[in-house]
Order: C-alpha cells, then structure tokens, then sequence
C-alpha cells in the first residue's frame, strides 16, 4: 500500500490526470475545491479503508462550484457535498461505468462559449493555463473528432518510494460535438508511476451570461484500486483544479476582448 499510496501523492488529472504538484505550486489562498468523494463503501476485493492519517481536501470551493463522486467509507474524511444531478454524457455515453474511482463536478464560467470551448479543446495551448500541464501536443491536425490524439506530460515530483519522473498521458477522443461536448481516454505512463485507463468526459451549456461546464473522470488499474481510498482523494482535488483553471483561463480572455 505505501508504494501505491506514494505514486498517488505524485498524481492528479489524467486524460485527465494532473500531478498533485500544481496544487502545491498554487499561489496561497487559491481555491482548491473541496470534493469529499473516496472509494464506495464496500468496494468490492478491495478490502481497504483511508489509511490512518490520509489527506482529505479541507479546502472550500468557490461559491459557484459544486463536485460530487462515489461514497466516502466509514471513517474516511468527506465534505459532505450533496451529489450532482445526472451523468456527464457526450453522444451518450460516459466514463467507464465499471470503475470503483470516478468524480464528478461542474461550475459556471462567466465567458462566451465560443471561448470557452477553444480553451479546453485547443490543446497545444493548455501549458499556459494549466499549471502542471507541462507540455501538449496534438498527433494529428484540424479540430477534434472521434479517433483525434494527442499527448501531454505534467512532472511527478520525487517521493520517499519513488524517483522524480515524467508522466506521458495519450488521450484517444471517442466522442465529440462541436461546442457541445467531448469525451476522450488514455493512460498515465512513468518510472513506477501508471494509471491504466482514465476516461473524461466535458460537456458545455448555455446559460445566461455564461456556460455551465460539467466534467466527470473514472480512473482504472491495479495499482489505484490497490488502496482506492487513496486514489479518490489526489482524483478529485485535481478535477477540481482543472475547472478552476479553465474557468480563470477563459474569463480573463473574455476579459481582453
């Protein structure tokens, strides 16, 4: 569990995966939205329950965000965030329905949709709003559609069990409508480091004077759901960061128009 729960603590989004790094490297006083989501209780073959002393978020999120996910077991550390209506789907379908880690959250983004859809999905341009995307690049050209790749690394700080090292994440997108939606999935890769499939889904909706944007993330892979009460609490917060930072990045653009 030690080795496991050491990796985790290098990790956050994935395909989204982001390293719990940018939320250490967030300025003092950022918001880090609270989740309060772990494994389920019960999970089964899991056997396993927070261990003594595992971080919870205790953080609070800003007034128009709101996260929910699975169920915190007993005695694991939750904020009590009533869960959000509905599945995030794209084309009708969603995260991986199989998993025992998943998260969900959403927020409203005082920006025109039009800009807010090009921030999340012109992905060469993460580095310079996403403070652990490290590097991105798409492997193919034009906008995204089904079968569109494209690959991204985020630092892994070094740990008491682990080398300093760098995750690779190859996202395949499965479903996309322009403006609308997108849903894509790959793998975390690094030196002892590996999350086997991550599944994400976003959607986008106009509201007045801004979009709602819902996002939901399921993780899988032996080595998560080793100690799933562990990895819920580095998926969560770094879901949440993401959409605070689409949300900074896509109102100050707004902003400059």
């Amino acid at each position: 569990m030690s080795r496991t729960r050491s990796a985790l603590t290098a990790l956050s989004l994935s395909a989204g995966l982001f390293a719990v790094a940018a939320c250490q490297s967030a300025p003092s006083g950022s918001p880090i939205p609270a989740s309060g989501t772990t494994a389920p209780s019960g999970t089964p073959g899991s056997g396993t329950t927070a261990p003594s002393g595992t971080p919870g978020s205790g953080t609070t999120a800003p007034s128009d965000t709101q996260s929910s996910g699975t169920t915190a077991p007993s005695g694991t550390p939750g904020s009590g965030t009533a869960a959000l209506s509905g599945a995030v789907t794209c084309e009708g379908h969603g995260i991986n329905p199989a998993t025992k880690l998943h998260h969900r959250t959403e927020t409203r983004i005082d920006a025109p949709l039009e800009t807010v859809w090009k921030t999340q999905t012109e992905v060469e341009g993460w580095p310079a709003w996403q403070k652990a995307a490290a590097t991105a690049k798409r492997l193919d050209s034009g906008a995204l559609r089904p079968g569109s790749r494209f690959e991204w690394t985020t630092p892994a700080p070094a740990t008491a069990t682990t080398p300093a090292t760098t995750l690779t994440i190859t996202s395949t997108v499965l479903d996309v409508r322009e403006r609308e939606c997108v849903r894509w999935r790959g793998p975390a890769i690094g030196q002892g480091l590996g999350i086997d499939e991550g599944v994400h889904v976003w959607t986008f909706t106009e509201v007045d004077g801004g979009v709602l944007v819902r996002t939901e993330e399921s993780w899988s892979g032996a080595q998560l759901e080793a100690d799933p009460a562990t990895s819920i609490q580095y998926l969560a917060p770094g879901l949440d960061l993401w959409l605070a930072d689409l949300k900074t990045a896509a109102e100050a653009r707004s902003a400059q128009k």
